[in-house]
């Protein structure tokens, strides 16, 4: 007997946790504290930094929908010991650059860089993907002076497939599944 939809099915996947993270479903609570570090242009100066906060809460809001459409979309990250919000990424489909499809994205507060939190966090969309997706091919952006960005991609297994010019950025990809 089928006790989930699949109307309903997101509603199994808005947590997740890894040893030392906490992978949630946005909620309007959140915003605040994800705007403090997607509003920060110093801290997202290789990637889209969010003019304001309603610019933040229309991203966040239109990923969500997008959440109960595909059954993934970016995690709010909080450490598990604190409950603290360092972040928010996971697997998506940019509803505003459409047309590269499903895409790795990992979005940290300047407090979590290099504590191999956005490893984890990586780490576990990828299992997500292979487990609990159709998606075969993933892709991966990344500014060509953000060097923790690129060694992270490479290290998951991402091979460098191009530059794109008028994002400034280069573009990986990585075959999730085979078969």
């Amino acid at each position: 007997m089928q006790t989930t939809s699949q109307r309903t099915a997101h509603l199994q996947t808005n947590r997740l946790q890894t040893d030392r993270l906490d992978l949630s479903a946005a909620k309007l609570a959140d915003i605040p504290d994800l705007y403090a570090f997607l509003g920060d242009s110093t801290a997202m100066r290789f990637t889209q930094c969010d003019e304001s906060f309603a610019a933040c809460r229309k991203r966040v809001l239109v990923h969500e929908w997008f959440r109960r459409r595909d059954g993934f979309a970016p995690w709010v990250v909080r450490l598990r010991k604190s409950g603290d919000i360092i972040g928010w990424g996971g697997l998506y489909t940019d509803p505003f650059d459409p047309g590269w499809g499903p895409e790795l994205g990992y979005y940290l507060a300047p407090t979590a860089w290099g504590q191999g939190l956005g490893r984890e966090l990586a780490n576990a969309a990828l299992d997500y993907g292979r487990v609990r997706t159709s998606i075969s091919c993933l892709t991966a952006f990344a500014h060509p002076q953000n060097s923790a960005s690129r060694k992270l991609l490479l290290g998951l297994g991402f091979e460098v497939a191009g530059f794109v010019d008028e994002m400034n950025r280069d573009r990986f990809t990585l075959l999730l599944k085979t078969g």
